[in-house]
Formats: C-alpha cells, sequence, structure tokens
C-alpha cells in the first residue's frame, strides 16, 4: 500500500508539471473533483514483477488531471473483509488530499468490495462504480463450490486456490489473509442475495434493470463485456473462456460474470465487445481489434463523472 501511494504521488507531480508545461488538449477531462480509487477483483493484486492489475488505467487518468489511487485488499476473502481492508486506505487517501471523499472503481469482486464501504461508511464515498462486478452472483461459483466438498474434508481445490492467493499475495507484498473457499461462496447466487439484502444501495431489484441512480448521497454506476473470445494472441484468453462454459448457451456475458448480474446503479453498457480481462486492459493492453479501448471508457466514465460534480 504504501509503494502505490507513492507511486500515486509521484506520477501526479510529474503529470501536473506536464500538464502546466504543455497546451494538452487533454487537460482537465478527467479531473474529477474527488479522488479516483481502484479496487481489483478476485485473484487481484495492485502490481506483480512490474506488471500493474490496472494496466495503464491510472496512467491515463492522471493525464487529464485525475488524482488516482490504486489500492490493494486479499486477493481472496468476502467483500466484507476486503471492505474493513479497504477503508483505513480509503481514510488515508483523504488524509494525503485533503479531500472529502473519493469516487470508488471497483472490477469484479471490487464491485462488492466497494458497495460493502458505501454501506457501512458512506461519508466516505462520492460515487462507486462497478466494473464488470459481481453483483448478483456467478455461476462459475457454483462449478467450484460444488466441486471442492464440505468444509470439515481436505479439498484439493481449496488446497490449491489457497495456496495459489498466498501466493499472489506474497509476490505482491499485501500481506492479507487469504480465504479461497469464504471468497467463492461469497459470489454465489445465494450469498450475493444475501449480501444485497444488508447492502441493497444501486442494485436493481428486478432481474436485468437498472438500480437507483443515487442511494444515501452516493452515485452508482456499471458497465461491463458481453464477449469470452476477444483475442487468442492474449495468454490468459483460456482462462477466461474455461470459466464462461459455466453460464448458459443464451446468457451473454464477459467470461466470468453475466451481464444482467453486472448491473448497478445506472448501466453504461453490458454488452462491450470485452472479456473479464480486457475490462481492465489486461493482458498488458490487449483486447479485440478494432473494438473500444478500455482505456476510453475510463477517460469517458472519469469526464462522466466531472460533469457530475464528483
Amino acid at each position: 500500500m504504501k509503494k502505490s501511494f507513492l507511486l500515486a504521488i509521484l506520477m501526479l507531480g510529474i503529470s501536473g508539471l506536464a500538464n502546466a508545461m504543455s497546451n494538452n488538449p487533454n487537460t482537465g477531462y478527467t479531473e474529477t473533483k474527488y479522488p479516483i480509487v481502484l479496487i481489483h477483483g478476485l485473484f487481484g493484486f495492485d502490481e506483480i514483477l512490474g506488471i500493474d492489475y490496472w494496466y495503464k488505467i491510472p496512467e491515463i487518468l492522471m493525464e487529464g488531471g485525475a488524482q488516482v489511487f490504486v489500492t490493494q485488499v486479499a486477493s481472496a476473502n468476502t467483500p466484507e473483509i476486503r471492505g474493513e481492508q479497504l477503508i483505513p486506505q480509503i481514510e488515508e487517501i483523504l488524509a494525503i488530499t485533503g479531500a472529502e471523499k473519493v469516487n470508488i472503481f471497483g472490477h469484479s469482486h471490487g464491485a462488492p468490495t466497494a458497495r460493502y464501504v458505501a454501506s457501512v461508511r458512506p461519508e466516505l464515498v462520492a460515487s462507486v462504480t462497478s466494473i464488470g462486478g459481481v453483483n448478483k452472483g456467478t455461476p462459475f461459483a457454483s462449478v467450484v463450490n460444488d466441486n471442492s466438498g464440505s468444509e470439515d474434508e481436505f479439498s484439493p481445490i481449496i488446497e490449491l486456490g489457497d495456496a495459489f492467493v498466498t501466493g499472489l499475495d506474497f509476490i505482491s507484498t499485501g500481506g492479507f489473509e487469504q480465504n479461497f473457499r469464504a471468497a467463492f461462496n461469497s459470489i454465489s447466487e445465494a450469498e450475493t442475495e444475501k449480501f444485497n439484502e444488508s447492502h441493497p444501495d444501486g442494485v436493481p431489484t428486478t432481474a436485468c434493470g437498472e438500480g437507483d441512480y443515487i442511494s444515501n448521497g452516493i452515485h452508482y454506476f456499471s458497465w461491463s463485456g458481453a464477449k469470452a473470445v476477444t483475442n487468442l494472441l492474449d495468454p490468459l484468453e483460456l482462462v477466461v473462456i474455461a470459466a464462461s462454459l459455466s453460464f448458459p448457451e443464451d446468457e451473454p456475458n464477459d467470461g466470468a460474470i453475466g451481464a444482467c448480474s453486472s448491473h448497478l446503479g445506472m448501466v453504461i453498457r453490458d454488452d462491450f465487445k470485452m472479456n473479464h480481462l480486457d475490462e481492465i486492459n489486461q493482458t498488458l493492453g490487449i483486447h479485440g481489434l478494432g473494438d473500444t479501448d478500455p482505456l476510453t471508457i475510463y477517460r469517458t466514465h472519469a469526464n462522466r463523472l466531472k460533469q457530475a460534480g464528483l
């Protein structure tokens, strides 16, 4: 976390100096009133071996004037535990910037994590943006859970999963408690329904509708992709394709989350030609040729927040 803050502050200084010394027409385009906080999803991290989870996204937002902070929580745990890990980081961001609130962008499991923070500490949050967010569960969780056995018996899937996320956390120097089983339980359709009963803000009351745009003074937005296969040159494409097999053939999805499940508040779009990794410009910016550049979506949304006074 300290590394992320220092990097963000350094980049803010460089970006601000560069903009001041140029006639860059993009200056101010993404200059939101409140800092933008990025929160990763399941199996997420801030940076590993020089590779950023949010590939080039902080940079493109900073170029336009935004203050951007990359946060890190447990790679695998419940949204409640991840949310409690996020809260002190937001408080530190507010202390650093002097801002009153933040705009949170949550990818995948980062969406319910952000929603938890907005629910229990609304005074800290101006807006929540769900990006491919698992807001009503995913059938992929059922596949994992159904093959994991009960909690009182040995499960190779759980053991390997815990080892993987523990290693991921170690490499990315997170230092957070990991719980693979709890994470996948929390993104099942049954558990997300329970979570939504406790934290309903922005959640649609219909199967595939929109939720309240503003709830408890907080603005809610969402967007997602709906295409599992976008570019076979991406080395992680096969992972997304495998996960997509858990969905019914007629259900639009990004390979991990159903389009309707991603809805929260104002639905910007749920049918970008992107998969779950394209939504964060991974792997290393490889996405569908001729399709919308993910970086453009982030810039446009930051400007949307700016125009809304956020």
